[in-house]
């Protein structure tokens, strides 16, 4: 529902699916980033992101084909705990060209271009707790 906690929905052989929602409020921030290709592929599949917020780096690479019967989500989502900032994002594209953006806020969607940079931001779609 795009208010920045993962949703999971379990797609069940021979049952209807499972949703599984957090309740309540967030432990912490995060930021969910859409990359899209240019001179890479439009899905930007294979593109390797690496996250680095209060001392902590993360890595993520934008996967497909890699469930039964079901797909990833081709954003890639990470955690921040209390970070206010982001303080680098480094993209590795596949066509070999790389990106480098600084002081990005938390709690947001970014849509990142492979020619562009960041082409929009905007902010989770909080709800009260359930």
């Amino acid at each position: 529902d795009n208010d920045g906690r993962l949703d999971i929905v379990i797609n069940n052989l021979d049952a209807a699916p499972t949703l599984l929602r957090p309740e309540g409020e967030s432990a912490g921030r995060s930021v969910l980033l859409k990359l899209t290709g240019a001179k890479s592929n439009r899905s930007a599949i294979g593109a390797r992101v690496r996250l680095r917020a209060s001392g902590v780096s993360q890595t993520g690479e934008v996967m497909s084909g890699a469930s039964y019967y079901s797909c990833h989500d081709l954003r890639l989502h990470f955690g921040l705990g209390p970070a206010s900032k982001i303080d680098a994002i480094e993209i590795d594209w596949p066509s070999g060209a790389s990106s480098r953006f600084e002081n990005v806020a938390p709690d947001r969607i970014h849509f990142i271009d492979e020619a562009k940079g960041i082409v929009k931001s905007e902010p989770f779609s909080r709800k009260e707790p359930r």
